[in-house]
């Protein structure tokens, strides 16, 4: 029996395992610990064979005594008793076809059994020919869909989501900064700039040339990486497990560094161009007038070098940032400390894993003054949308809260909007409650017509006063609602609600260029959450930098007010 040595492929055989028992709808916890254990095993520091000699598995972190074991057993045999009876009793191929949006488990079971179907390649092949429409509940516009979401996977093969870059990241830097027993070490390229999505850790390494080979050397070294890639004087990639790749540029100067690597191409050559004309010459790691070296000790004394404003990583998109950096547009730009208030969050009364009374704490623990407890409306019952009576307990229970805790709990909603555009719950009701946050979480193949006129009749209720995730996307897993953006925000210019940001790091919604767009027309944001949890609390932090992104200022943003006037905003009247 063959053995499995790697720890990427005991770490990928974890994963499998997680990702089988979560298709097969089996406990999320359990589901979640081989994922996890994955992760840890990726990042452990050790070699897998000294790990399991000395019985110093259960270190790292999430992995128990049970999934120890497992992981021997992996190492061993190469295979596990449930591995291979999760592999026998699900369809071939089902973890590269469940990455494609609207093929649950059951739809590829009979995706096999009537076509032979286990690879992407086949299914696209299949729908090219005609034969998927030719399968019972299927037909053309299923077959259409099909091709769409799988040109939407193979595209988002090759990025990978914020959050996991970041976490990625997080481990590398600090190897590297241990390693190298340097603090100038810094996460740079699309990731510093908040993207959703990116396909590279870029970091930017201060070292002088006597020192680069102890960065190339610790670089390469990192636990997670599979290959070198490149290798050049101040450059190094690498492939990493999980299929990312990380890059390094070594540089004699951090931050003519991180002003070459943090901002877009575009960005960069127009430094360059603003530079030529006052007779300034930038270069990899140096600016200099004549022959004179400029000294350059922060990101914020080059920009001063160039006669321009501090522009932050963001924004440096090449676009019209420079023309509003000099007009002052990003001085008040949107911080984490100007936030009072913790908006759209959910406890255990609907699909939250943690009660009010946490939910509060923790909030109240990270300084806010205020939090609004949004569980969903009725008709979301796959996520325990509250009935009256059930909204009656949530309501009590809060009352019982606010005796405990300073900071003030709000009443909220998050209330469907209906397939027709009304909100899922009687006027009545929605005149109790404190805030009122809108959102679409069903008929989602409505066409563009139908949705905005959907969208246009439900801002019209005096209670819609936050509207919701706006365009529903989930990064790499759903694209935007189809909808006429531009003209449902000039309807949202005519009434006093604000737009949500949404900063859940799956969704990310809205996109700068829509937030943009609502900024020019005068409109006001809720920057939230969206947190299930205590620790999606976290989420604020790419709420933030999402907002920073559209330059959203903090008077632009209504969760900066004190509770009673965020309050006389987003109450019904």
């Amino acid at each position: 029996m063959e053995t499995m040595h790697d720890k990427f492929a005991i770490a990928n055989a974890l994963r499998e395992t997680g990702t089988l028992l979560n298709l097969k709808g089996e406990n999320a916890f359990k589901a979640r610990a081989y994922l996890s254990g994955a992760r840890a095993l990726e990042s452990a520091q050790l070699d897998i064979k000294l790990l399991i000699a000395e019985e110093r598995l259960t270190e790292l972190p999430g992995i128990g005594a049970s999934l120890a074991a497992y992981i021997v057993e992996l190492y061993n045999t190469g295979e596990t008793k449930l591995l291979s009876h999760l592999r026998e009793q699900l369809p071939p191929g089902v973890l590269e076809l469940s990455r494609v949006e609207g093929l649950t488990l059951k739809r590829i079971e009979i995706l096999h059994n009537e076509l032979g179907i286990k690879t992407l390649d086949e299914l696209e092949q299949a729908c090219n020919e005609g034969r998927v429409r030719q399968i019972k509940g299927f037909g053309l516009r299923t077959e259409k869909a099909l091709l769409k979401a799988i040109d939407a996977s193979k595209a988002s093969d090759s990025q990978t989501l914020l959050v996991d870059v970041l976490a990625a990241a997080e481990d590398l830097v600090s190897f590297m900064k241990a390693a190298l027993k340097s603090d100038r070490i810094v996460l740079a390229g699309k990731a510093r700039r908040w993207h959703e999505t990116t396909d590279t850790i870029c970091l930017v390494v201060e070292s002088a040339n006597s020192n680069r080979q102890a960065a190339f050397d610790a670089f390469k070294n990192f636990s997670q990486v599979t290959k070198v890639d490149v290798k050049n004087d101040d450059f190094m990639r690498v492939n990493l497990s999980l299929g990312k790749t990380a890059e390094m540029h070594l540089t004699d100067n951090l931050a003519l560094g991180l002003i070459e690597h943090t901002g877009s191409k575009e960005h960069y050559q127009q430094l360059q161009k603003i530079a030529e004309k006052q007779k300034l010459t930038l270069a990899p790691g140096s600016l200099k007038k004549s022959s004179q070296t400029i000294e350059i000790e922060s990101e914020a004394d080059f920009y001063s070098a160039l006669k321009l404003p501090l522009i932050p990583p963001e924004l440096r998109e090449g676009e019209e940032e420079i023309a509003l950096a000099k007009k002052g547009a990003f001085a008040d730009l949107i911080e984490i400390g100007h936030i009072q208030g913790m908006t759209h969050c959910h406890s255990t009364f609907s699909d939250g894993r943690h009660s009010i009374e946490q939910m509060a704490r923790a909030a109240e623990k990270m300084g806010m003054k205020y939090i609004t407890l949004t569980d969903h409306s009725p008709n979301a019952h796959y996520a325990g949308g509250l009935d009256l009576e059930r909204l009656k307990e949530q309501w009590e229970e809060i009352d019982r809260v606010q005796e405990l805790v300073k900071l003030r709990i709000l009443k909220g909603t998050e209330c469907d909007i209906l397939a027709d555009g009304k909100l899922d719950y009687p006027d009545h009701i929605l005149d109790k409650f404190d805030i009122v946050v809108a959102s679409i979480h069903s008929r989602y193949k409505q066409n563009a017509k139908q949705m905005t006129k959907r969208l246009l009749r439900g801002l019209k209720d005096k209670h819609f006063k936050v509207w919701g995730h706006p365009l529903g996307r989930l990064v790499l897993r759903r694209d935007p609602i189809p909808v006429d953006v531009e003209k449902l925000l000039d309807a949202v210019a005519e009434s006093r609600l604000a737009i949500e940001i949404n900063g859940d790091p799956h969704r990310l919604d809205l996109e700068p260029r829509w937030s943009k767009m609502a900024k020019e027309r005068g409109l006001r944001f809720v920057i939230s959450t969206d947190a299930h949890a205590m620790s999606e609390l976290q989420n604020l932090k790419f709420g933030i930098h999402l907002a920073r992104r559209a330059g959203i200022t903090k008077t632009d943003v209504l969760n900066t007010l004190p509770v009673e006037q965020f309050k006389a905003f987003v109450k019904a009247k």
